[in-house]
């Protein structure tokens, strides 16, 4: 009887999406076992690839100019599930990827795209928005964003703060925006706390571009918001998992829009019927650019690889680069995945397909 090959990788960062690196992962598997049932689960975790794996074909997909991280205008994605589940990616609206190297500065840049394009969802009659968190260009506490609905920001003196998390430090009140009437679902792809030696700040602020010496004026920043937060009521914000996400915006849209912050990968891989999938197969083959032990904390491919191990099936990673694993079949470059194209990944799962069914 000729296998089941599940094919479920995420999207290879600034390269291919999701969809385009399963067909092309499949494409090499039919060349490696040209009898084989081959299944393709394309995944995301909130960040990269979001869209692409969530909505259906033929979904409507939005594009809107929206405030962007450094303050300019730029074109982001609102996408409908259906006619009322809107869902967003944050990086299209505060990404990192929109931020030129050397204009990175999370002391400034803004998560406020992200609420106007939460605003725009509500307004146009969402009643669920679903907000992926990852690959974002912010550590603002997701002030930025509530911003785009309406709060305001003071320091001691009555006089509004600046956007970005460098002002936060001087944060003495906020105001109150308008309501939102959706159902606000985050999906983080970390378990990250906002604060705390493994917060926000310190681990997420030099991606962002934070010097070493802004890292404890963030981490101070966010401190305030969260003691503001304790005084209204959710003094949890500061320490539960997950709410670092994003530069502290998955605890901002909890306070702010009251979002239940979960698992994005969960999320992701419940609603494309993974688990279905996965009873059948004889091998799952998943890839991202860089699969390191950071993948196995959050991030899709790593659920992947979990799921797999635990119904007890034959797993196999490619990537551009691997590091640091142990027991998982794993087939990688020398690169975080932006040297490869579609022919380069039919290969190596060419490669790891005949590796692993010892062909």
């Amino acid at each position: 009887m000729p296998p089941v090959i599940l094919v479920a990788p995420a999207a290879f960062k600034g390269t291919l999406g999701p969809r385009q690196v399963a067909e092309a992962l499949a494409t090499g598997v039919r060349r490696a076992v040209p009898g084989a049932s081959v299944l393709e689960c394309p995944v995301a975790d909130g960040g990269n690839g979001l869209l692409d794996v969530v909505l259906p074909a033929g979904a409507l997909r939005e594009r809107l100019q929206v405030t962007g991280p450094i303050g300019d205008s730029v074109s982001a994605e609102i996408g409908w599930i259906d006619g009322e589940t809107a869902i967003i990616e944050s990086a299209s609206a505060c990404g990192l990827a929109l931020v030129e190297p050397e204009d990175r500065d999370p002391m400034r840049t803004t998560s406020r795209g992200v609420g106007e394009l939460i605003w725009t969802a509500a307004d146009r009659g969402a009643k669920t928005i679903v907000v992926g968190l990852g690959g974002t260009a912010t550590v603002d506490g997701g002030t930025g964003a509530a911003r785009g609905f309406g709060w305001t920001f003071e320091d001691a003196s009555g006089q509004p703060l600046p956007d970005g998390g460098g002002a936060l430090t001087a944060l003495a009140s906020f105001g109150s925006g308008w309501g939102i009437a959706a159902r606000v679902v985050a999906l983080a792809d970390v378990a990250t706390p906002l604060l705390g030696p493994e917060g926000a700040a310190p681990v997420f602020g030099p991606q962002k571009g934070a010097r070493p010496e802004e890292i404890p004026e963030l981490a101070l920043g966010l401190a305030r918001l969260a003691e503001l937060w304790a005084q209204a009521g959710r003094p949890e914000l500061g320490t539960t998992p997950m709410g670092g996400a994003a530069g502290g915006l998955a605890a901002g849209l909890a306070f702010f829009a009251k979002a239940e912050v979960t698992k994005g990968a969960e999320w992701v891989l419940e609603r494309a019927g993974f688990d279905a999938a996965l009873a059948k197969a004889d091998l799952v083959i998943t890839g991202e650019g860089i699969f390191d032990k950071t993948s196995l904390v959050g991030k899709a491919p790593g659920e992947v690889v979990r799921r797999a191990q635990a119904a007890r099936k034959k797993v196999a990673v490619v990537a551009g680069r691997v590091e640091g694993l142990i027991g998982v079949h794993t087939v990688g470059g020398d690169s975080d995945g932006r040297m490869l194209d579609s022919a380069a990944l039919a290969q190596m799962a060419e490669q790891v397909a005949r590796e692993a069914l010892h062909i």
